[in-house]
C-alpha cells in the first residue's frame, strides 16, 4: 500500500513537471535566449514599484535569490498568473519575458 502511494505521488509529480513543459507559451519562453540588460529595463518599468530598484524588496518582497528559490517555470509562472495578490497578471511577450527571466537569474 506504501509502495502504491508513494508511486501515484511520484506518477503525479512527474504528469505536472510535463504539463509545465509541455504549455506553449513556456516552451517559447525558454527556447529564447534572454537579454538581461533588457531585462533589467522591463523590471523597472513593471517590478521596481513594488519590488525595489535594486530587486531587494518593498510593496512586493525581495528577489535577490530568487532564482535559487524557484524553478524558470515557477518564475515564469509567477509573473503571468496574478496567483498571488496584490501582483497583477502580466502578458509580457515571450521575448519580453525570457529577457526578465534573464535578470531574475542574476538577482
Amino acid at each position: 500500500v506504501v509502495l502504491a502511494i508513494l508511486l501515484a505521488v511520484l506518477l503525479g509529480i512527474f504528469a505536472v513537471r510535463i504539463a509545465r513543459t509541455s504549455d506553449p507559451y513556456v516552451k517559447s519562453v525558454l527556447s529564447r535566449t534572454g537579454d538581461p540588460v533588457q531585462g533589467h529595463a522591463i523590471f523597472q518599468i513593471n517590478c521596481a514599484g513594488c519590488h525595489g530598484w535594486e530587486a531587494d524588496g518593498r510593496v512586493g518582497p525581495s528577489l535577490q535569490g530568487v532564482s535559487k528559490h524557484k524553478s524558470r517555470y515557477g518564475l515564469i509562472h509567477q509573473v503571468i498568473s496574478g496567483d498571488t495578490p496584490p501582483m497583477p497578471k502580466f502578458q509580457p511577450s515571450t521575448q519580453t519575458m525570457a529577457d526578465l527571466l534573464s535578470y531574475l537569474e542574476t538577482l
